[in-house]
C-alpha cells in the first residue's frame, strides 16, 4: 500500500505573525520536514486566493472577519485578506522543505467559492483533481498535518475518508485556530468519518 504526507497550508499569512495566524503553527515545521522521507509520495496544499476573493471579510459591506455569512453554496466564515496570489503570505514558510513535494495542490483560487479541503471547493462537488493524482500513483494511504486542524485539515481529512481513503491525522503536527468550538466539533467529525486521530 503506497502511502503519501499531505502538508495542508503551511504557508507564512498562516504563520505566527501572519494575516490570519495559526498560534503556535510554526512549531510543526520541524516535525514535518523530519517525516518526509518516511513516505512514497509527499503533497503540499497551498492557498491561493486572487485579491477580493468572496471569503474576504473586506469584500462584503459592513462585515467583519470571522462573521458567518450564506452564501450559494452553504455557510460560509469571513477571513481576513489572506494568502492572495503572489504575495509573500502565501508562500510557504522558507523552513518548510518544498523540494521533497511531488505536487502540489493550489486551492481557492475561484473568486467566488472558498476551498478549505485539498480535493474539493466548498461547494463539495468541485474537485482539485488530487484524488485522481493519488488514485494514479496507485496511494491508498494518506497521512496529513499543517495548518489549520480544525479548517483545512478536518475538511481534507473528511473528504478523503469519504472518498476511500486510510486517512490518519498527526494531531501533534497540526495547530488549530479554535473558532467557536470549532476545534471539538472537527475532531468530533473527523472520527465519526472514519479518520484515526494520532
Amino acid at each position: 500500500m503506497t502511502h503519501a504526507l499531505i502538508v495542508i497550508d503551511v504557508q507564512n499569512d498562516f504563520l505566527p505573525g501572519g494575516a490570519l495566524g495559526v498560534p503556535q503553527g510554526d512549531a510543526v515545521l520541524k516535525g514535518i520536514n523530519a517525516l518526509m522521507p518516511d513516505f512514497d509520495a509527499v503533497v503540499l496544499t497551498q492557498d491561493w486566493h486572487p485579491a477580493g476573493h468572496s471569503s474576504f471579510a473586506s469584500s462584503h459591506e459592513d462585515k467583519t472577519p470571522y462573521e458567518l455569512i450564506s452564501m450559494p453554496y452553504g455557510p460560509q466564515v469571513l477571513w481576513p485578506d489572506h494568502c492572495i496570489q503572489g504575495s509573500i503570505g502565501a508562500q510557504f514558510h522558507p523552513d518548510l522543505q518544498t523540494d521533497r513535494a511531488d505536487l502540489i495542490i493550489r486551492k481557492g483560487f475561484n473568486p467566488d467559492i472558498d476551498s478549505y479541503s485539498a480535493f474539493f471547493e466548498n461547494d463539495h462537488s468541485t474537485p482539485t483533481g488530487l484524488e485522481g493524482y493519488l488514485r494514479t500513483r496507485g496511494i491508498e494511504r494518506l497521512t496529513m498535518v499543517g495548518l489549520a486542524l480544525d479548517f483545512c485539515v478536518n475538511f481534507s481529512a473528511v473528504d478523503a475518508a469519504k472518498l476511500g481513503f486510510e486517512v490518519d491525522v498527526r494531531e501533534d503536527l497540526c495547530r488549530a485556530i479554535d473558532l467557536d468550538g470549532s476545534l471539538a466539533k472537527a475532531r468530533e467529525g473527523m472520527r465519526t468519518a472514519g479518520v484515526t486521530l494520532t
